[in-house]
């Protein structure tokens, strides 16, 4: 059965992922999320989607991280949504923009206290000389917040990619798979679909 059209790809999305909700066995929040230097360098890694909305797809990180580095330097990026066990996929693009500090304050706080701790412990991409020296770093930051709550650390915030296109895309007998692609236009979307 070909993918349904609907107005909003958002709304779209929201659909499908509240279906992998119910049928992924971990995480159906996970994305590839590519990104690039100023000079076109591209790397890819996975993350977590921690909020979706009319304004875009948030995520979290360190901002000294290489995706973080790489985002503050060249906000175009992109992210691939698959859910195997759905035969399907969402592939989206766009530009980022860091979120603003009310928003990871309201997030950092939702967090485990030991990723809390564990954000300010790790120095995120960089070198680390072995496991022992991450543990005397959580044990400091452990005895500095030991009572109350832990703060967000400066270096710490989110990036919400805000979307300029969104490809659904449906497994298919034959290979014939569905591809249903959005486009952001001045007053929404227009969509089209595209051979598999």
């Amino acid at each position: 059965m070909a993918i349904t059209k609907m107005d909003d790809p958002i709304a779209q999305f929201e659909a499908w992922l509240a279906e992998a909700r119910k049928t992924e066995p971990n995480d159906p929040e996970t994305m590839s999320l590519a990104t690039a230097t100023p000079r076109g360098v591209p790397s890819v890694r996975m993350v977590l989607l921690k909020d979706v909305d009319h304004r875009g797809f948030t995520f979290y990180t360190n901002l000294d991280s290489r995706k973080g580095e790489e985002l503050i330097a060249n906000p175009a990026a992109a992210m691939t949504f698959h859910w195997k066990s759905l035969r399907r996929q969402v592939r989206i693009e766009g530009t980022t923009e860091v979120v603003d500090d009310a928003e990871a304050d309201d997030y950092f706080a939702t967090r485990a206290r030991l990723s809390q701790i564990g954000a300010w412990a790790s120095k995120q991409s960089r070198l680390l000389e072995g496991r022992f020296e991450l543990e005397k770093r959580v044990a400091r930051y452990t005895a500095k917040f030991h009572v109350g709550a832990v703060p967000r650390p400066e270096n710490w915030s989110g990036f919400r990619l805000v979307p300029t296109r969104i490809e659904f895309w449906k497994s298919m007998e034959f290979r014939l798979h569905d591809r249903l692609v959005y486009h952001r236009a001045d007053d929404g979307w227009t969509s089209e679909r595209l051979y598999p």
